[in-house]
């Protein structure tokens, strides 16, 4: 190309306009993207309003949450809570000077595991009554004295009187110890075994005393007073024998022994054979 044509090329490009090209979004594409930055700032403000209102609402704060606060001892509680799952705890008490209810529709069940995770003790209170499940019971009072415990082997009741108020008393399919039977003031003692027989047992004695009334012992059949190493003593200013049979006097000789009943000095009874007259003293020695 000549030198002539080269300033003719650069007139002809130096007239054209150069081209602009837009960077960016526009049309409904940039409409779209507003309206979803409105929508995106509208969620983010309900949001934020909500979370203010269920903070206002619940009551949360820094120490805990509506009724519920926490402290260094652990979580606080008041007013009424329910539980609708299981809860473990190390300790429940309440608030200093107010009671602690416990409450449910069905029951109440403390359970006590070991170690392994095993039933040891249980205490289920409901409908059908309160059930204890224990390898040992036991009850004190206010100063720590023991008043009632109960394991496998002995039940012990360690208060001063234990009374039965039912009208049928108080009833036992076993055998009994204790140092002392008495009933209440003005009221009557009855030991009674309706179909079996009823034995009181002491090594060193059994003593029944009554201060203001009598004492009774009746029996369908025999009944025996029997001393294998000592005496029957009857102690009394007068002694009475009811409803002795009467004897008739017979010609015919009889071929029983008879005895007659004599009474010593000292109150010993013994008998000697009977005859036309008193044989007690001939046979006196057994006074000495």
């Amino acid at each position: 190309m000549t030198q002539e044509q080269c300033p003719h090329r650069n007139n002809v490009q130096s007239s054209e306009k150069p081209h602009v090209y837009k960077v960016g979004i526009y049309g409904w594409r940039k409409r779209c993207l507003y309206f979803f930055v409105l929508l995106l700032m509208s969620l983010i403000l309900i949001n934020l309003a909500l979370t203010i209102w269920i903070l206002k609402v619940m009551n949360f704060t820094i120490d805990g949450m509506g009724h519920l606060r926490i402290t260094e001892r652990g979580l606080k509680l008041e007013g009424t809570s329910e539980f609708l799952q299981p809860l473990y705890a190390k300790e429940i008490q309440s608030r200093p000077g107010n009671p602690l209810f416990l409450q449910s529709s069905k029951n109440i069940s403390v359970n006590i595991l070991n170690n392994e995770n095993h039933l040891v003790t249980q205490l289920t209170a409901g409908s059908q009554g309160v059930h204890a499940r224990a390898k040992m019971l036991e009850v004190k009072s206010s100063s720590g004295k023991l008043l009632f415990s109960a394991d496998d082997q002995e039940v012990v009741v360690g208060a001063e009187r234990l009374r039965v108020m039912g009208a049928e008393g108080a009833v036992f399919t076993s055998s009994v110890e204790t140092p002392h039977v008495r009933a209440e003031p003005f009221k009557e003692l009855r030991l009674e075994s309706p179909t079996r027989s009823l034995f009181m047992e002491a090594p060193k004695g059994v003593d029944i005393h009554a201060e203001a009334g009598d004492i009774k012992a009746t029996c369908r059949s025999d009944l025996r007073l029997q001393s294998v190493d000592g005496a029957i003593i009857l102690d009394s200013r007068k002694i009475k024998l009811l409803r002795l049979p009467q004897g008739v006097p017979s010609s015919s000789p009889s071929r029983q022994t008879v005895f007659e009943v004599c009474v010593c000095a000292n109150g010993i009874l013994f008998l000697s054979q009977a005859g036309t007259g008193s044989t007690c003293q001939m046979s006196n020695h057994v006074c000495i």
